[in-house]
């Protein structure tokens, strides 16, 4: 039997333990809008082999030769026109931090969970949160990457940087991960409401609803992604939750890159394409999405409420996303609650 002062003995194998870890995974941020932190970023994002799926031998020349020499700047830009002035950092990161802490709170009456967040790109890494909570005395983990539909880019890809950094561990906490929900009654329900809410503070009523999706290669789809049917699922749930029927409510696919064909129908072409048929009023909202981001904020608040007013539409709404309120941390915590079970 081993002693206590014995360096082999337990207590010097591992922390104490005991506690179960609760880590909430945001796709990423960039730490600064200037070209050097945007490189960073969209390089440890654009080199992802689940994002871009291409040979290396073809995909990593015009990464490094022609996208990171470019694009930095670009899209340095759209971060400037949406970033969080008063923290110094963009919103996804504003928005998934308040929800690691408010999440902790609602949680209090567990005392053995202990709640952090981490991004998959950028800071806090995945594996820094992992050991940070090693270090709290948790040796069982669950691992929220937060996206309510399922994919390989964006959920699967979370889970691999997770598994990679606990195959160079020793010592390992015993691990689950969330599954998507894309038809979860509290998700549907609390979308419903920040619909109604939003449209409740409008003097106008649209005649068009998007539901818009951030989109994949259809080559993705077609090789057992089941992204494209989880979004279907969420909106026509979302549909009927509103009581609106097709021909009020849409759904449509954004944030396209390369030149692949990617899931259809295209949000800036349909936005483009309802001004010129003579709708004038529509709302967008981005269910997809947990938290506003680039892709909601400057993409549809920004860009494509730009093209619908250039195109002839007159008004224009952005349903913001559930973030860190009430209805959507309500979302979160039933989920985190029933994917503990067992384990608290």
């Amino acid at each position: 039997m081993l002693s206590q002062s014995d360096p082999m003995s337990t207590g010097h194998l591992q922390p104490s333990s005991g506690k179960v870890g609760v880590l909430l995974v945001n796709l990423g941020t960039p730490d600064g809008t200037d070209y050097w932190p945007m490189r960073r970023y969209l390089a440890e994002f654009l080199s992802d082999r689940r994002v871009i799926e291409w040979s290396r031998l073809y995909w990593y020349p015009i990464l490094y030769g022609i996208v990171l020499s470019k694009r930095p700047q670009k899209v340095g830009k759209a971060y400037e026109a949406i970033w969080n002035k008063d923290l110094n950092e963009s919103y996804l990161r504003t928005y998934t931090r308040n929800q690691g802490e408010l999440m902790a709170e609602r949680l209090k009456d567990l005392p053995n969970v202990v709640v952090d967040w981490a991004m998959r790109y950028g800071q806090p890494s995945i594996a820094s949160r992992i050991d940070a909570l090693k270090e709290r005395g948790c040796d069982k983990l669950l691992v929220f990457p937060l996206y309510p539909q399922y994919s390989a880019s964006t959920t699967a890809t979370v889970n691999d940087k997770a598994f990679e950094h606990l195959m160079k561990l020793r010592w390992q906490p015993a691990v689950r991960t969330v599954p998507p929900y894309p038809g979860d009654p509290a998700y549907i329900e609390a979308l419903a409401a920040s619909v109604r809410q939003k449209l409740s503070t409008l003097d106008w009523q649209p005649e068009m609803l998007l539901a818009s999706f951030h989109g994949i290669p259809i080559s993705y789809s077609e090789k057992g992604d089941p992204y494209r049917q989880q979004c279907e699922t969420t909106a026509r749930l979302l549909r009927d939750a509103l009581g609106l029927t097709d021909r009020n409510f849409m759904l449509t696919f954004q944030s396209r890159f390369g030149p692949e064909e990617w899931l259809q129908p295209y949000t800036d072409k349909t936005v483009e394409k309802l001004a010129e048929q003579g709708v004038r009023r529509i709302a967008v909202m981005n269910p997809g999405f947990v938290s506003d981001c680039l892709e909601t904020l400057e993409e549809i608040a920004g860009e494509a409420a730009e093209t619908f007013l250039h195109h002839g539409g007159e008004k224009f709404a952005h349903i913001p996303c559930l973030n860190d309120s009430e209805g959507g941390m309500t979302v979160l915590e039933k989920v985190v609650r029933r994917e503990l079970q067992g384990w608290v």
